[in-house]
């Protein structure tokens, strides 16, 4: 179960994808979720 919550999840792939320049896969990558969860924790 993880710690963080969804708020805090978005703000750090963000964060993420906006600091290294990555893509959305790279990111998925990087925290082990699917391209498509980074989509839905983009979007909420």
């Amino acid at each position: 179960m993880q710690s963080n919550t969804i708020e805090e999840r978005t703000v750090e792939l963000a964060n993420y994808i906006i600091d290294t320049k990555c893509t959305v896969r790279q990111a998925a990558k990087e925290f082990g979720i699917s391209k498509s969860t980074v989509h839905t924790v983009r979007v909420t």
